[in-house]
């Protein structure tokens, strides 16, 4: 067996099989003279048209995350400022592949220089440009391989196109070079329950047709595995299906102490999958969906129909509705400043009320008037919350609309030191880790090279959320996590040791969780939360945990 090569585990499980990396992207020819212009910029044209075509129909053939990210490329690759761009240079004498990749370079560079949100979509254009010049010259476009039998898949990056098309039947395992914890990659692959590793330097390095085994949750790929360490996967996988599968019902440690149990959703596919899982409701209704690719925002109206098909598919259960989170990385165009240099640390999350109160007070009314009919117990929380004066503001406007219940989002270490004096005014509260970590270590969330910062298992992101947690218990509030560390089964046995009262995750990830939780006690639970709160980095954390766990204890 040769060295394992390491990255950043995504999900839980293992799945061995061969190798079949990802098809190479096309070669830029040399630059070639133009004898029609007009003909050469019609080329164009017609190559960006073929790709928005291709997404279409591959958006057309699939549901849930996949065809939402497929669409949202068909736009990119549809503005007509880049088509023009393109066809502009090919008639002053560019060749058709060298106009597509100059005018996609322009708008990759402006990408960067925006940073946050615009700088994770640069993956997605370079995509796009490759796509275009394999049209324009006749060749294959990039994309998943077909072997003929099941295989782990090996690529520098996934592209969303090719996530979106993703086979669980086929593609056992994914392993990419690039992409971090939060990764469009991370979390499809969540959501298909298909073990990956991203940012994994050395998977290039994998050629076709080799055998590899990999670990999902501990982040590493085994190059010719030995039968012997096949077959202690092959148990590990048996013996964690069994148990996901004998464990259901709400969520309780194995003394009977109860973490509950909920879905994240963000779109309104989704919304059958949610409702239908073995969950107690909602811990994060993210409405952003409604106001996204659109010029002005909803009416009441429009947002109350949507809010009241959620109610009503969760009658009886809890659903935790996050009001607009826009700015950062989901600019609108009605609600977000163009010339921030920061967006991250900018007008972002419950500050747009400030600039806009109409915005906030019609999105209550809307959550209030779909509430009316008493059919889902409605929390209602804001985001990016920083200091308690906002938290009462906020409490204030929720509660003048009739409903009952007003929370806030943990997602800035001011508002987690703070969390005491928030209570004061809040009901509840939620942590989203993804973001607390981003702000606790200066340390953008997109970025992969910055990965190892954003691991949810940092000791200092988890001392925040022990004193949130500590805070929010002297007030007798429930506090959940909501971000990507409640997916992760030894994780949440920690963060219900911290003193969190409710998990949301993906539908896919709730029943690991669940079995976790149903096989330790709370003082084991607590036990392991001082193993990781004392350990020196996240590797050191998650290592001494699994092994306790691993051990019985």
């Amino acid at each position: 067996m040769s060295d394992p090569i390491r990255g950043i585990g995504v999900g839980t499980g293992s799945a061995a099989g061969p190798v079949a990396r990802m098809a190479s992207v096309p070669a830029l020819p040399a630059p070639r003279p133009v004898a029609d212009p007009a003909a050469e910029a019609a080329a164009v044209r017609a190559a960006l048209g073929a790709v928005v075509t291709d997404l279409d129909e591959r958006a057309a053939r699939v549901r849930g995350p996949g065809s939402d990210v497929l669409a949202a490329q068909a736009m990119m690759a549809a503005d007509p400022v880049l088509a023009d761009a393109a066809a502009a240079l090919a008639e002053r004498g560019t060749d058709g592949a060298h106009a597509l990749a100059t005018a996609f370079d322009g708008f990759r560079t402006a990408l960067v220089a925006a940073g946050g949100h615009f700088a994770e979509r640069v993956a997605d254009l370079d995509d796009l440009r490759d796509r275009a010049v394999a049209h324009l010259l006749g060749l294959p476009v990039p994309g998943l391989p077909d072997p003929g039998h099941p295989y782990v898949l090996v690529a520098e990056d996934l592209a969303p196109a090719d996530t979106a098309l993703l086979d669980p039947a086929r593609v056992l395992a994914l392993v990419t070079v690039r992409g971090g914890p939060t990764s469009h990659t991370a979390i499809l692959a969540k959501a298909l329950g298909v073990p990956a590793v991203v940012g994994c330097a050395g998977a290039m390095e994998l050629d076709d047709g080799r055998q590899v085994l990999v670990h999902g949750a501990d982040g590493v790929v085994e190059p010719d595995p030995s039968p012997e360490s096949l077959g202690r996967a092959a148990e590990r996988e048996r013996r964690r299906r069994e148990l996901t599968a004998r464990v259901q019902g709400p969520g309780r440690t194995a003394d009977g102490h109860p973490v509950a149990l909920l879905v994240n959703l963000g779109a309104p596919h989704e919304l059958a999958g949610a409702a239908a899982a073995d969950a107690e409701g909602v811990g994060l209704f993210r409405t952003e969906f409604l106001f996204l690719d659109r010029a002005e925002a909803p009416g009441l109206a429009e947002q109350a129909a949507a809010y009241r098909q959620v109610f009503a598919a969760f009658a009886g259960r809890r659903v935790v509705v996050r009001t607009l989170d826009a700015g950062a990385d989901k600019p609108l165009l009605f609600a977000t400043a163009a010339d921030e240099d920061n967006p991250a640390l900018g007008v972002r999350g419950l500050r747009t009320a400030a600039r806009d109160p109409q915005l906030l007070e019609t999105q209550l009314a809307a959550i209030a008037e779909a509430a009316e009919d008493g059919a889902a117990q409605v929390w209602v929380m804001a985001p990016m919350v920083s200091v308690p004066s906002e938290a009462a503001e906020f409490a204030a406007r929720v509660r003048a609309h009739g409903l009952p219940l007003a929370g806030a989002m943990i997602e800035v270490p001011a508002a987690a030191l703070r969390t005491d004096r928030l209570a004061e005014a809040c009901d509840f509260f939620s942590i989203g880790t993804n973001d607390l970590a981003q702000y606790t270590f200066a340390a953008d969330r997109t970025l992969g090279s910055l990965a190892e910062l954003l691991d949810p298992w940092q000791p200092a992101l988890l001392t925040l959320v022990a004193s949130a947690a500590r805070s929010a218990a002297e007030h007798g509030r429930p506090i959940g996590v909501c971000g990507e560390a409640a997916a992760d089964p030894t994780l949440a046995l920690v963060l219900v040791g911290l003193g969190i009262t409710s998990l949301s995750a993906a539908p896919a990830s709730l029943p690991e969780v669940r079995a976790a939780l149903a096989a330790h006690t709370l003082a084991e639970c607590r036990e392991l939360a001082q193993l990781a709160l004392l350990a020196d980095d996240a590797a050191d954390a998650r290592g001494k945990v699994r092994s306790r766990v691993a051990g019985g204890g």
